[in-house]
C-alpha cells in the first residue's frame, strides 16, 4: 500500500509541471509504480527520468517491470516489490493454487481479490515462492499489503474468514524472516501490530481520514531509524498535509500524495 506550503511555492515551474517538490526533509523520496487509488501510478519512464537516492515502490509481477530494477537501481534507487499476503488476486499467475484457501465472496471495494481465509503451509509456500522470485530479481524490500486484514472486525464479519488474529500474526512474522534470509528488507503495511522484525511501515491516508493509524507505533519506528512511508491520497492541497505530519512526525517522515488537481502523485524529495 507514499509534504510543504511555503517550500512548494518555492519550486520552479519546471519542478511542479514534473511532480517533484524539493525541500530539506531528512526523508527519503518515495516513487509508487505498483498501486493506485484515484489516479494513475507512476509510469517506469517516469521513475528512471526522476527518482534518485529513493524508495522505488513496483509490481514486478506485472508485465517488463523486472526488466528495468538494475537501470532504476542504478540511480542510487531502493526497490521495493509489492505482494498481498492478505488476499488472491485473480490476475495473478498463482491465483488458481491460492483459490482453495480464499474466501467465496469477493472484496467489495476491490472485486478481483479474495480475503484469505485460511493461513495454511500450501499459501505460506506460495508467498515464500513470491518472495524467492523477488530476492532473484534484485529487488531490496518486499511489501505485505493486507497484512492487517486479520484485525478489521468489520470484515471478518462481512467476509466470515477463519483465520485468527495469532495465526495471521504468525504467518507475516514468518513470511518477513523468510524474507531477511533471502536478503530482503520487510516493509509493513498499514500497522506494526506485532511487527517489530519489520524495518519499515506504509500508511495509506485519506483526504477525508488522516493519521487515523497508532501513532506511537510509527513513531517508535522513527525512533529506531526504520523508514516511515505515507501514501496519501485525492488532495487538493499535499502541501499543508505534509506540513500536518511533518508537525506530527517531524522531517524523517516520508510522503507521497495524489493531487486531485494534478491527477498523479507529487514527490516530496530531500
Amino acid at each position: 500500500s507514499f509534504l510543504f506550503g511555503i517550500v512548494l511555492l518555492s519550486c520552479t515551474t519546471n519542478e511542479i509541471e514534473n511532480t517533484i517538490v524539493t525541500n530539506n526533509s531528512n526523508a527519503i523520496p518515495v516513487y509508487n509504480q505498483a498501486y493506485n487509488e484515484n489516479f494513475d501510478a507512476d509510469s517506469i519512464d517516469f521513475i528512471i527520468q526522476n527518482a534518485q537516492n529513493a524508495y522505488v515502490l513496483i509490481d514486478p509481477f506485472q508485465e517488463n517491470i523486472t526488466q528495468h530494477i538494475a537501470t532504476i537501481k542504478a540511480n542510487g534507487n531502493q526497490i521495493g516489490a509489492y505482494i498481498s499476503i492478505g488476499t488472491g488476486e485473480n490476475w495473478r499467475a498463482d491465483f488458481t493454487d491460492i483459490q482453495p484457501y480464499l474466501v467465496s465472496t469477493a472484496w467489495g471495494e476491490w472485486p478481483n481479490e479474495f480475503f484469505i481465509n485460511t493461513v495454511s503451509t500450501e499459501v505460506i509456500n506460495l508467498m515464500k515462492t513470491r518472495i524467492d522470485k523477488v530476492a532473484g530479481w534484485g529487488c531490496d524490500w518486499i511489501e505485505f499489503d493486507n497484512m492487517d486484514w486479520i484485525f478489521d472486525d468489520e470484515l471478518r464479519a462481512t467476509y466470515a474468514f477463519e483465520v485468527t488474529q495469532n495465526e495471521g500474526i504468525a504467518y507475516y512474522q514468518e513470511l518477513c524472516n523468510y524474507a531477511h534470509l533471502k536478503g530482503l528488507k520487510c516493509m509493513a503495511k498499514n500497522t506494526v501490530e506485532f511487527a517489530s522484525n519489520f524495518d519499515g511501515v506504509l500508511y495509506e491516508s485519506y483526504n477525508n481520514d488522516k493519521n487515523w493509524w497508532d501513532v506511537a507505533g510509527a513513531k517508535n519506528f522513527l525512533n529506531t531509524n526504520k523508514l516511515v512511508i505515507i501514501n496519501h491520497y485525492n488532495e487538493t492541497n499535499p502541501s499543508q498535509v505534509y506540513d500536518e505530519y511533518i508537525d506530527i512526525y517531524g522531517d524523517k517522515i516520508a510522503f507521497i500524495c495524489e493531487d486531485r488537481n494534478l491527477q498523479k502523485y507529487v514527490h516530496f524529495n530531500q
